[in-house]
């Protein structure tokens, strides 16, 4: 059972600790949907979940989930970067925003989240969540992609205000071949 706690338990259970039912959320990286649904569970009929992607693949599989989770009324699946996540949210309203920086679990290596673009997301949603929320980033890397983005998102993280932000990284430190690094964000309740 402990080999297969991972990246994507210490998410969750973060999260349920900070979301409540009527939040805003937003989930960043729509992948399979897993993210957006668990979400969906936490804010209730009266919350809402925002989830982009940049492949119809994944915004098909996140709909799907959605649909056969009975959450279509709570969220909203856009066929977006997340770089332009601030398009879907009004600054200072976000109770927690999620990421999972990789490719597409089951699809093609070759697509994967880029630097820029996620360094641009992450510093939006910040100016995105309210005194008191969250951000969750797992980063998945490995093979010959990911290292760059997962060094300048270590890097920038390391560098935001400790006044503003607490910032805490966990990994894998048994695990072979490039585990993934969870990473929890919390912005002070001012």
């Amino acid at each position: 059972m402990a080999s297969t706690f991972g990246a994507v338990q210490l998410a969750h259970e973060f999260l349920e600790k900070q979301v409540k039912k009527g939040d805003i959320c937003i989930d960043c990286t729509a992948g399979r949907g897993n993210d957006t649904v668990f979400l969906c569970g936490l804010v209730g009929e009266t919350g809402k979940v925002i989830s982009l992607d940049i492949q119809i693949e994944a915004v098909e599989s996140t709909k799907a989930l959605a649909a056969a989770n009975g959450f279509e009324d709570r969220c909203t699946v856009v066929l977006d970067s997340h770089e332009n996540v601030d398009r879907y949210a009004e600054e200072g309203t976000v109770a927690a925003a999620v990421f999972n920086f990789g490719w597409l679990p089951g699809g093609d290596h070759n697509k994967h989240t880029q630097t820029a673009s996620s360094l641009a997301a992450i510093s939006k949603c910040l100016k995105l969540l309210k005194y008191g929320g969250v951000l969750s980033l797992s980063i998945y890397y490995g093979r010959e992609t990911g290292f760059e983005e997962k060094d300048a998102i270590l890097e920038y993280i390391s560098s935001l205000p400790v006044r503003e932000y607490t910032v805490i990284v966990s990994e894998f430190v048994n695990r072979p071949n490039c585990p993934p690094i969870s990473v929890r964000i919390y912005k002070s309740d001012m």
